[in-house]
Parts: structure tokens; sequence; C-alpha cells
């Protein structure tokens, strides 16, 4: 009877060693190597973390090749079109959507619990006018931890969930008032009369008592349609298994440190171009691109393999296939234009670009479809949102994906500090 073994073998040696395969519920399976250097005096070498399973972990699933993506065993395409963001934050954390009821409760706590202490807000004093909204945001979660310090020490399951929504409810405030404070302008507290997203849209725009900017037919009015394709965003960007910045949340969670300091650390590794940055600079590059007429001239340098252009939101490291959240954002794209009446030449660059690659063999045999970052970066410039704002919207978005992160590494008997090793080449 065949075992559910995977024997390596060292050719050098003739020494073999025997390792269990445990299974996998959805996706590949793993071969527990947890003993290997205790047996064999070696390294597995991977760098990137590839071909390497970390933890077990019951929250999202991704299959690459499909083109799939589950939260809590939920197609992200039912949940973009059925369920609103709040109900995606209780999914995560509690393993099943909310009841009616619970929906209720679990929204209003949010919206209760989004002010700033005032201690907090004198620290966005300290940042020049200019300070790039994601600084201010990193530094002020990191400095949310010593106004709750309770949350260092956690052992019930009430008070995990106390941490998460505060954390939840805080952010998008935090948000809003690093990118005020980066144009000079005073802050919009929070209203509790308004759902999450709205209230986060109104807090960006709003003028002081709450009002928005006033014409000759009144007052201007945050749109249904603009609330729906923010809190879709949101949820399209709520997890995405052990991607870089998870990583980073579950390796400062290893640590022993505050909650809400490795949700910092968290923002620091979004940050970066080749993560949550890309967004901004697919705007970047349709701006420098500058007209529909210069697409095939940039199609054609982006094909050259001796030029160093490469076509932004592009691609990605995990989904072979088409990204199951690039194909809600088109269709969400398309309806924003059509309810909106948009058809900037921002978006008339980026239809064009994407009409020419999903056609052109050299994009579809390599896998390079359009990804996440085309589409965010399109839609949120079309809502009239900064681009110095769509990484910090991207972690108003994520910081669900990363609390039940930290909360289901904490909760685990097995987990350790991270401590990868190294193949040292040195003298």
């Amino acid at each position: 009877m065949a075992k559910d073994t995977m024997t390596l073998t060292n050719n050098a040696t003739g020494e073999s060693y025997e390792y269990d395969i445990l299974h996998a519920t959805r996706g590949p399976s793993v071969v527990d190597i947890r003993t290997f250097f205790a047996d064999s005096g070696l390294f597995t070498y991977d760098p990137g973390f590839t071909a390497t399973a970390a933890c077990e972990s019951t929250i999202t699933f991704i299959d690459g090749k499909k083109g799939e993506l589950r939260y809590r065993g939920i197609a992200i395409e039912d949940l973009a079109k059925h369920h609103s963001y709040m109900e995606v934050c209780f999914l995560l954390l509690n393993k099943r959507l909310p009841s009616k009821d619970e929906l209720v409760d679990f929204d209003l706590e949010i919206r209760h619990r989004a002010f700033l202490h005032r201690g907090l807000q004198k620290l966005f004093d300290a940042f020049p006018d200019d300070a790039h909204p994601m600084a201010t945001l990193s530094a002020a979660v990191t400095a949310l931890a010593s106004f709750y310090d309770e949350h260092v020490d956690i052992d019930d399951e009430a008070a995990y969930l106390e941490m998460a929504h505060r954390i939840i409810s805080k952010i998008p405030t935090i948000a809003a008032f690093a990118y005020r404070q980066s144009l000079g302008i005073p802050f919009i507290e929070p209203d509790i009369n308004l759902g999450f997203t709205e209230n986060f849209i109104t807090m960006m725009r709003a003028y002081p008592g709450g009002k928005m900017h006033l014409n000759a037919t009144g007052h201007d009015h945050v749109k249904d349609v603009e609330v729906r394709a923010l809190d879709t965003i949101f949820t399209l960007h709520a997890d995405h298994e052990q991607n870089a910045s998870t990583a980073v949340v579950r390796g400062v969670a290893s640590t022993g440190a505050h909650p809400y300091v490795a949700i910092s650390s968290g923002i620091a590794a979004l940050w970066g171009r080749a993560h949550g940055g890309a967004n901004e600079s697919v705007i970047a590059q349709l701006e420098f691109i500058g007209s529909v007429d210069k697409v095939e001239a940039f199609i054609e340098k982006a094909k050259d393999p001796d030029d160093d252009f490469r076509l932004m939101g592009f691609g990605h490291r995990v989904y072979k296939n088409f990204d199951p959240r690039a194909k809600i954002l088109k269709k969400l794209q398309d309806e924003l234009r059509d309810e909106l009446g948009l058809d900037t030449e921002l978006m008339k660059i980026a239809r064009k670009i994407e009409e020419i690659a999903l056609s052109d063999d050299y994009f579809i045999s390599r896998n390079l479809y359009p990804n996440i970052d085309f589409y965010t970066g399109i839609i949120l410039t079309a809502l009239k949102i900064p681009t110095s704002m769509f990484t910090p919207i991207f972690v108003i978005g994520r910081t669900v994906g990363w609390i039940t992160q930290w909360i289901e590494f904490k909760k685990d008997e097995t987990s350790k500090i991270a401590r990868p090793r190294q193949l040292y080449l040195g003298e």
C-alpha cells in the first residue's frame, strides 16, 4: 500500500530521508520538512519563498492557474457582486457571513469606533505639509499601539475582536487625516450617520461642517456609484493569502509585538512599487504615454527585448490566468464610465492598451493580462482620488486581512518566531 510520504535522497552520501505529505483541502499539498536540517544538516534554498508554505491557513485560497480567489471558501465574484465590504470584514473575522442583525450591530460598532484620540491627532502636526500619506499612516498606526497597550496580551475571543474592530474602524480616519494634513487643510471628523465607505469619501472631500463643494445648483454629494465602486475595491483588496506584506505582518506577529505595530509594518511593506504602490505607477505611465495615438509605439517598446520599457499593470506573480479581481474591476470601470459620463484621455489610453494586449500573441503567450493594479488606478482616478491616496486605499481594504492573519497566527499553537536561514558565500 502506498504511503503518504516523500523520500529525499542525497546522491552525494546515499542517505535518504522520509517526510510526511500533508494534504490541503484545496490546492497543492505540502511536504513537511520541519526536521530536514536536523536529519540532513542541510537547509532548503528557496529565494522569495516561491515553493514554501510557511503556515496553515483557512482564510484565503488562490488558484493562480484557474484564476480563482476565495475568502473563507466563498468565490470573490460572489462576494463582490452580492455583499458589502462590511460583510466581507465580518466573514474574514468570524469565518461566516453575518445575519441581518449581526451586520447592523457590526456596522454600528465600526462607525462609533472610527474616532481618534485627541493625543493621536496631535501627531499629524509633526509631519511636513507635503508628507506622503503612507508615511504618516504608518507612523500613526504605530503610535496607535501606545493608546491601546492592552492589546499586546490577548487571551479570549472578545478581546481579539475588539482589537480587530478598533483598527479596522480607525484606519480610514487616519488615512483621511493623513491626506488632509498633506494639503494643510482641517480634518473632517467621522460621521456616525454614514456607512464605512461613504464616510471615508466624505472625510477626504468635505469642507468644515461636513458639507461638500458648493456650486450654483447646490452642494455636491457622494454618488451611490462612487460608494459602490470604492466598496468593491476594498472587498477585492481585503486579503490575498501569503503575499509580501502579509508575510511581514505574520513575521512581526511572531516576535510578540503589538498587533498594531505588525499592521504598521505591513503598511510599510505595501508601500513598495512591486506591491501596493503599483497602481500609482500605472497612472504615471498612462500620463507619460500621453495620448491614444502613441499607444502602439509604446506597445512595440514593451515587446522589444532590448528596450527597458515595461507596461505597468500587466501580469501577476501568482495568477497565470486572468486575475479574477481584474475581471470584476473591468466591468466596474465600464459602469463608472456610463453612469458618471466619464471618458477621460487616460481612460481612452488604458482602453487602447487593454484592447491591443488582449489580442496580441506576445502578451497572451506570456500570460500578461491586465491585473488589479491596472484597473484600480484608472477607477480611483475616475473617482477623483489623487494618486498619493491610492496605496492608503489599498491599506484600508487590506487591514481586515492583515489583522485576521495576525489572529490566526497567534491562535496557532505550532507557530514560532520567523527565522529564515541563508546560503553563506562570504569569506
